[in-house]
C-alpha cells in the first residue's frame, strides 16, 4: 500500500513539473515609457504639452483675474464715487447752461426769455456748436469729436415749452 502511495505522489509530482515547463514563455524587455520605447511617443508628447499648456493658461487667468480684481476695488473706493459724483455734477450745470443758452434762460417773474443766436463749446476735446434759426424753429447741434467723428441733432424750438 505505501508503494502504491508513492507511486502515485511520484506522478503527480512529475505532472505538475511537466505543466509548468510546458507553458512557459520566454522573458523579453522592453520600456514601458514611451520616450524611451517609441511605441505611442506622439500622444505622449500631446498629453505632456497639453499639461504645460493648460498650467501657463491657469497661471495667466489667475494673474488677469487679480488685476481686474484690484481695478474693481479701485473703481469702487470712496475717493473714485466721489470725484464720479463730482464729475457728474459738474457735466449736468454745463449741459444745463448749454440749453438755458439755446432755449433761452427765463428768470421767474420775466415773461421774456433771453436768447442767443448760437455759441460753441469745448469740452475735453470736442467742440460742441449751435445755431438757432428762427425762420425753421429749430436748433442744430454739431458735435465734432477730438477723432473728427461729427454728430448733429436738430431740435425744435416749440417742442419744449413747459
Amino acid at each position: 500500500m505505501i508503494k502504491w502511495i508513492a507511486l502515485a505522489l511520484l506522478l503527480t509530482g512529475c505532472s505538475m513539473i511537466t505543466a509548468f515547463t510546458a507553458r512557459g514563455e520566454g522573458l523579453m524587455f522592453e520600456f514601458s515609457n514611451p520616450s524611451f520605447s517609441g511605441q505611442g511617443f506622439s500622444t505622449h508628447a500631446l498629453s505632456i504639452a497639453q499639461l504645460e499648456f493648460n498650467r501657463k493658461k491657469d497661471v495667466e487667468d489667475d494673474i488677469a483675474s487679480a488685476e481686474a480684481k484690484a481695478a474693481r476695488e479701485e473703481a469702487n473706493s470712496i475717493l473714485n464715487k466721489f470725484l464720479n459724483n463730482v464729475e457728474s455734477r459738474i457735466y449736468a450745470q454745463l449741459s444745463k447752461q448749454l440749453v438755458d443758452n439755446m432755449f433761452g434762460i427765463c428768470d421767474p417773474g420775466v415773461t421774456e426769455c433771453t436768447t442767443t443766436d448760437s455759441g460753441v463749446a469745448t469740452v475735453e476735446g470736442a467742440e460742441i456748436s449751435w445755431v438757432r434759426d428762427s425762420t425753421t424753429g429749430t436748433i442744430t447741434l454739431n458735435i465734432i469729436s477730438e477723432d473728427g467723428t461729427t454728430t448733429t441733432i436738430t431740435v425744435p424750438i416749440d417742442g419744449f415749452g413747459f
